[in-house]
C-alpha cells in the first residue's frame, strides 16, 4: 500500500543529494517534469529509476536513498578512476584533475591537448553535494566576458555529466571549435548565450538550424577560484 510519509522521506534524501531546494529543482535535476515530482507524492510512491539515477549521478548509496539505512556514501574507489583520495580522520579530500584546454570567455580561442597539468583537492562532501566527481575536471578561462564574475586565467570546476540546461546558469558551452563559459537563457528553439561584462552582447543560436549541429553542452561550472601573483 503507498505511503505517503516514506514517499516523503524519499523525496527528501534525493532533494539533499542532488542539493534541489524544491520539487521544481528535483524535477530538473532528475530530468523529469515537476508534475512527475508532485503525482508521485500524490500516489505516495517514488519509481526506483529514480533513485538508480540518482545513486549513479552523486555516487549516494541506493539503500541509503531508499531506506535512510547506512551511510549516505559508500567508500569511493576513486583509485580506480585514476583519482587520488586522502582519508584522514575527519574528511576525505578527492583530487580533479586540471586538464590543459584554455576556455575562452572572450575571443573563442581554444587550446587542447590531450595531457593533464595535475589537479587541485577538493573535499568529497562538497563534491558530492555538487554532482558526480568522476564527471568532474578543472580548466583555465582565457578571457574578459564575465568579468567582474570570472577574470582570465580563473580555474572552474565543471560537471561534465551536467549538461541538461537550467536557465540562468553557468555553462561551458561549445559552438563551432570554441568554447565559452556563458549565462544560457532559453527561447523556443534558440539558445542564448550571455556574458557579463557589458561589453559583450549577448549571442542567440537558432537551434532548428545548422547551429543545433555546432552547439554542445560540455558542462556546468560549479565553482571558480584564482591564483594571486
Amino acid at each position: 500500500m503507498p505511503n505517503t510519509h516514506i514517499c516523503s522521506d524519499v523525496l527528501s534524501r534525493l532533494m539533499r543529494a542532488l542539493d534541489a531546494r524544491s520539487d521544481a529543482e528535483l524535477a530538473r535535476a532528475l530530468g523529469i517534469s515537476p508534475q512527475s515530482v508532485s503525482g508521485a507524492r500524490r500516489r505516495g510512491e517514488v519509481p526506483p529509476a529514480w533513485v538508480q539515477s540518482c545513486a549513479e549521478r552523486t555516487g549516494c548509496n541506493a539503500h541509503w536513498l531508499f531506506f535512510g539505512q547506512g551511510p549516505m556514501h559508500l567508500p569511493d574507489p576513486a583509485e580506480e578512476d585514476g583519482r587520488a583520495v586522502a582519508d584522514g580522520p575527519d574528511v576525505e579530500m578527492i583530487t580533479i584533475p586540471l586538464v590543459e584546454a584554455r576556455l575562452s570567455a572572450g575571443t573563442g580561442s581554444l587550446e587542447v591537448n590531450a595531457g593533464t597539468e595535475g589537479g587541485h583537492a577538493f573535499r568529497g562532501d562538497f563534491l558530492r553535494r555538487k554532482g558526480n566527481p568522476r564527471r568532474m575536471v578543472l580548466m583555465r578561462v582565457s578571457g574578459d566576458s564575465m568579468v567582474p564574475e570570472i577574470f582570465d586565467n580563473d580555474l572552474v570546476l565543471l560537471d561534465q555529466g551536467q549538461t541538461e540546461i537550467s536557465p540562468g546558469r553557468l555553462y561551458a558551452v561549445g559552438f563551432e571549435d570554441a568554447i565559452y563559459i556563458k549565462r544560457i537563457d532559453m527561447l523556443p528553439g534558440k539558445i542564448i548565450l550571455r556574458s557579463v561584462n557589458p561589453a559583450y552582447a549577448p549571442v542567440t543560436l537558432d537551434l532548428r538550424g545548422d547551429c543545433a549541429d555546432q552547439f554542445r553542452v560540455i558542462g556546468r561550472v560549479l565553482w571558480s577560484g584564482r591564483e594571486y601573483r
